[in-house]
């Protein structure tokens, strides 16, 4: 709003001060009430109501002199005002004119105008009701394609079709009753199909679980077949080596590669699951779907994991181990292509429970058996059992844990059996050796244990050196090994070549060696016997080498690795020392068939008048004897051994010449029983010699001889048949000639020599006869031998 121009106010003379300020404020359009309400309040209204008369009068007075001055100016006015009237009608008329016409033109595009608006309603409303008539139409297209769908089973594009009522047409049916009938109906479908898809998927449940068995027993031969692979592919490596240490060098290597697609052998069908899981998820209960799965499949492992007491555990085992392999097969494809169905932290519990139930039910089983093989059959079916599980990721540290734990169980039934085996191969044996008429033989039984002296095949029939009692033994000594590196491969060690050797130690000294020295100290055997059972024990004390090699083998060891003087059996040197203890056994039981021949104190005659030129009947009976005795011991025994029977014995003969002259039965004797033993001991002394030449002897033992071993007979005979016997106290006659023999003895022998005849009268015819000068020497020897001692 525009403020209005204020104009100048003329203050005539006369004027008061308040005249002017009221005069102020009405030119200027500003509120007079305050000065009202002052001049009421100060009881002078009449003098305010002078003063605005008198304002009111001189604006009259100012509007009459403007209207004087604009007077001409007014009156044009009104004549051009009259001229624009008469105007103003001219154009009424023309205005009502040009409506009338207007009119009558109007009325009927009106009508039309009308027509078409309601034509155009009319489409409007048709196209309208074609439009809800196709979403109705479409709906129940749908609603007839879900129930195809569902009574073809179909549960999927059924839920699919159900999904699309939902978000597109639901909420845009134009009938109620219709949309009503379809909202109804939804749930129930959904209901529907959750119940026969549950019901489908127990269906499986129960089908898989049947199936588990098959799965874990194909996937378990896969396996054993990979681990037969890998055996054999070992076995060419090993004849590959022992074809190199024999000098052959030209080997053939070739690299079998075969790739094998596990699942594609292992069929088993997951489309229920996938298709319940799936239907879960559209219906949007997923979550319970899992744990419904999840829970299910727990009772059924359960259950699984419950021992069948109806048979025996050694008949059921693989059942219940293929049973469980194929459960975690399973479980294992589901992790990984269900989508999420089942959870890795899930499955890992699984895994856990069940480890836990299989490691406790083996322990107890394990304990309750009695049976090697039993063991090894159990455990090499559970090793392929986790070496099958490993495969797909499963832990299985625990269960082949379980299983070294029982190895000390499964050698103790092992070598229980291996006793009794071998108990019963040394009290069959015969103690004869061994006759091989064809190679075959020879080969089983000396080729195939390495036990061989030389690479040239001997001519047939081959006489060994052993009896029957050392390729039996060896070859359970054989199969212990074979048993010990099959239970203990495949496990929680890959390196168990100690653990075999250890073991198989444990069997040579303990059980065989024990076996041995057993039968060695029995006082039923006889000679033979004896030199037999050393002579097995050389060849098993050389079969030790084979042995370990065989161990390292088996155990994937380099054979270099053994060979090593540091890497012998402990066996070995307790074979060494049960052969020494054989060797004296055998050398106690020739000494006392020696004095049975012997028998000097019974066979001589001590105080004969005539020596005899003829040789004693007791030589001739001793030598046969020693003539089959090492004929037999150069033919089995090593040359060692035979030196040690053959000194042996020739000293036990020494040595009862000595204590024959020593026997409380000899009062005394004299000079011609010294001459016959003296021929004796010569004949001796030349077979003892001829048999340390002929039997090679001499080329080994360069600084004894056979003959040494009767030097105490021959230096005693050599000192009483002497000229001069008093030489022996002279100490470097002694030291050269008499170094064996003992002061005691030889006082005692002395004071019982008398060289006189044993006649009636001999002593009375002799009485006053002159002492021979040896006789003198005798009695000096004898009174410093009483001086010394």
């Amino acid at each position: 709003m525009d403020s209005k121009p204020r104009r100048r106010t003329v203050v005539e003379n006369g004027d008061t001060g308040e005249d002017l300020v009221l005069a102020t404020l009405i030119g200027n359009g500003e509120d007079v009430g305050p000065i009202v309400r002052h001049a009421f309040e100060m009881g002078r209204p009449e003098a305010l109501l002078q003063q605005l008369k008198s304002f009111v009068k001189k604006k009259e007075i100012e509007i009459e002199d403007l209207c004087k001055a604009h007077y001409e100016d007014f009156i044009l006015a009104v004549d051009e005002l009259r001229g624009v009237l008469v105007d103003a009608e001219e154009l009424k008329s023309e205005l009502a004119s040009d409506n009338f016409r207007l009119q009558e033109v109007g009325s009927a595009l009106l009508i039309k105008l009308e027509e078409l608006l309601e034509s155009y309603s009319i489409k409007k409303n048709v196209t309208e009701a074609i439009k809800l008539s196709k979403i109705c139409v479409e709906v129940l297209e749908l609603c007839v394609k879900c129930n195809n769908h569902m009574s073809e089973g179909q549960f999927y594009p059924a839920l699919k079709t159900v999904d699309v009522i939902e978000r597109s047409y639901l909420q845009n049916i134009p009938m109620k009753a219709l949309r009503i009938v379809i909202e109804k109906t939804i749930p129930v479908i959904k209901t529907h199909v959750e119940k026969k898809v549950t019901s489908q998927f127990n269906e499986w449940l129960v089908h898989i679980r049947s199936s588990a068995k098959d799965i874990g027993q194909r996937a378990i031969g896969l396996s054993a077949s990979a681990r037969q692979r890998d055996e054999e592919m070992l076995d060419r490596q090993r004849k590959a080596e022992e074809q190199n240490n024999s000098g052959s060098a030209d080997f053939v290597y070739t690299l079998d590669v075969e790739e094998i697609d596990e699942d594609s052998l292992l069929k088993f069908d997951l489309t229920p699951l996938y298709r319940a899981y799936h239907i879960h998820a559209c219906l949007g209960i997923q979550e319970q779907f899992r744990e419904y799965y999840y829970r299910n499949r727990m009772l059924q492992l359960s259950s699984d994991l419950q021992i069948s007491y109806s048979q025996p555990f050694i008949e059921s085992y693989q059942t219940y181990l293929a049973h469980i392999a194929g459960y975690f097969i399973v479980e294992d494809r589901v992790v990984r292509t269900a989508g999420g169905l089942l959870s890795t932290d899930q499955l890992e519990t699984m895994w856990e429970s069940a480890v836990a139930k299989i490691t406790s039910m083996l322990e107890d089983q394990f304990s309750h058996m009695d049976s090697a093989t039993h063991l090894l059959l159990v455990k090499d079916y559970v090793t392929l059992l986790g070496t099958t599980l490993r495969q797909y990721g499963y832990e299985v540290a625990q269960i082949f844990e379980a299983l070294d734990n029982t190895r000390d169980k499964y050698h103790d039934l092992l070598l229980t059996e291996c006793q009794e085996q071998i108990m019963n191969a040394i009290g069959n044996d015969t103690y004869e050796q061994m006759v091989m008429k064809k190679d075959t033989d020879y080969e089983n039984n000396v080729l195939y244990f390495h036990l061989q002296t030389s690479d040239i095949m001997p001519a047939f029939p081959f006489i060994a050196p052993f009896s029957s009692m050392v390729p039996d033994t060896c070859r359970i000594v054989r199969s212990f090994i074979k048993g010990s590196a099959d239970y203990l491969s495949y496990g929680v060690h890959t390196k168990y070549f100690d653990a075999v050797r250890k073991y198989l130690d444990k069997l040579l000294i303990d059980v065989l060696n024990e076996a041995i020295l057993s039968t060695v100290q029995s006082s039923s055997i006889g000679v033979s016997q004896a030199m037999q059972i050393a002579a097995n024990i050389s060849v098993l004390e050389r079969a030790c080498d084979f042995f370990l090699r065989h161990a390292a083998q088996l155990c994937g060891i380099p054979l270099r690795s053994v060979e090593r003087p540091q890497a012998v059996l402990m066996a070995k040197v307790m074979l060494k020392t049960s052969r020494d203890e054989a060797y004296l056994s055998l050398l106690n039981l020739v000494n006392i068939k020696l004095d049975e021949f012997m028998a000097l104190t019974e066979n001589i005659n001590w105080i004969a008048e005539e020596a005899s030129q003829n040789v004693s009947d007791y030589v001739n009976e001793v030598l046969i004897y020693l003539d089959t005795i090492m004929s037999t011991a150069q033919q089995i025994l090593p040359m060692d051994a035979l030196f040690k029977v053959g000194s042996g014995a020739l000293e036990h003969i020494s040595y009862s010449f000595v204590a024959a002259f020593l026997s409380d039965s000899v009062k005394r004797f004299n000079a011609n029983a010294v001459m016959v033993l003296n021929n004796d001991l010569k004949i001796l002394e030349n077979f003892a010699d001829e048999r340390f030449h002929s039997t090679g002897l001499s080329e080994i033992y360069k600084e004894g001889s056979f003959k040494d071993c009767l030097i105490e007979a021959r230096q005693l005979l050599n000192l009483l048949s002497s000229s001069q016997p008093e030489n022996f106290m002279n100490p470097v006659i002694r030291q050269r000639n008499y170094y064996t023999l003992d002061y005691k003895k030889v006082a005692t022998i002395c004071e019982k020599f008398k060289d006189s005849p044993d006649g009636i009268f001999g002593s009375l015819s002799n009485r006053n006869t002159k002492q021979s000068a040896r006789k003198k020497s005798m009695d000096m020897l004898k009174k410093r031998l009483k001086d010394f001692n």
